[in-house]
């Protein structure tokens, strides 16, 4: 959620949320980072302007 404050305007997808924060990109972590990220986006922290991109609610 940092990523997200920080840049509160920006679409992020997952791979690139792992890259920016120096994390591994192998296919299992990005897709738990994308479970994450759902989660959130349901839990209203997020909303997702398209398919697979991530961003702060407003």
């Amino acid at each position: 959620m940092n990523t997200f404050n920080q840049h509160p305007d920006q679409e992020f997808r997952a791979r690139e949320l792992h890259e920016l924060l120096g994390m591994s990109t192998d296919e299992a972590s990005v897709n738990i980072t994308r479970s994450r990220l759902g989660r959130l986006t349901r839990q209203g922290f997020l909303t997702q302007p398209g398919r697979g991109r991530y961003q702060k609610r407003t």
